[in-house]
């Protein structure tokens, strides 16, 4: 009838999802699958034939059918840490919650050893477009952060800060504007707070986004434009340039300094050098270090 979906899902479909990185299609497996389901309203729940292309979630078995296993990332990060006693602190808000937890521990949910790591997460604004509110939680983020560092209680502080990556999708250079002013403030805050106790702190990204928000021709770079208002396309995927990496802190050995002829380090490198920084040598298998 008028106004009915095209293609509704009954009774006895097939229902596969192709995509590989995780987080969605947790959310979007639970809804399909689970019997007991709460987060909405499922109006119908189609007896379907459902699959993921990998399970998305070992711990929690999500989902039950798969196409194919998913990698066993093993001996990552967290499990260094928490094997040799360290204790971690990591936050960040909703949106890149699990960047620091989830994705970071190798696509496990919980915790290595629940007495040695703390995990903060503070609630993304839901509802609204993240270019209404631009600074999303890099305050909270930044204090929660900073309470952690000054306690004690912790070798390892891990921080995502969401609203560059977030606000960029938008388009709104703008709003992007007010984001990457704030999130640079709160770094600041952070280091600030990391030499003024003697640490060492890594700055790094896991992409870029904010640093160009415009679509550009392949062949001159040049911004490109709407041909009928001539005005610059917005560009709100993640761009494909290197980034940065910083070190220092006021607990920084003298002498340490980056490694030549690593031309193409990346983010694997990223943790060897950590594990260099806290004192360890980068455990066999690892990518090498960058210092």
């Amino acid at each position: 009838g008028e106004g009915a979906p095209v293609g509704k899902v009954v009774d006895g479909d097939a229902v596969v999802l192709a995509n590989f990185r995780a987080d969605r299609m947790c959310e979007m497996s639970k809804a399909l699958e689970y019997e007991d389901f709460s987060s909405f309203e499922r109006e119908e729940w189609p007896k379907m034939h459902f699959a993921g292309l990998m399970q998305y979630d070992g711990d929690l078995g999500l989902p039950k059918k798969t196409l194919v296993d998913a990698p066993s990332i093993q001996r990552t990060c967290s499990e260094f840490l928490a094997k040799n006693g360290l204790r971690t602190f990591a936050c960040s808000e909703t949106q890149k919650f699990g960047h620091v937890t989830f994705f970071w521990n190798g696509n496990r949910s919980g915790y290595f050893d629940e007495k040695l790591e703390t995990y903060v997460e503070i609630p993304s604004d839901v509802g609204i477009t993240f270019d209404v509110a631009p600074n999303m939680k890099a305050e909270e983020i930044c204090a929660a952060g900073v309470e952690a560092l000054k306690s004690g209680k912790f070798d390892h502080v891990r921080i995502n800060f969401a609203n560059p990556d977030m606000v960029g999708h938008t388009g709104n250079l703008k709003a992007t504007k007010q984001a990457v002013a704030l999130c640079d403030a709160k770094v600041q805050e952070l280091v600030d707070t990391v030499n003024e106790l003697g640490g060492i702190y890594l700055i790094t990204a896991d992409h870029g986004n904010a640093d160009d928000m415009v679509q550009r021709n392949k062949k001159t770079k040049e911004p490109a434009k709407n041909p009928e208002t001539g005005e610059n396309l917005a560009l709100t995927s993640h761009t494909l340039a290197p980034v940065p990496v910083l070190i220092g802190g006021s607990g920084l050995p003298e002498g340490i300094k980056f490694k030549e002829g690593l031309e193409d380090a990346g983010l694997a490198n990223v943790t060897g050098t950590i594990m260099n920084l806290m004192g360890y040598e980068t455990p066999e298998g690892w990518e090498e270090s960058l210092i």
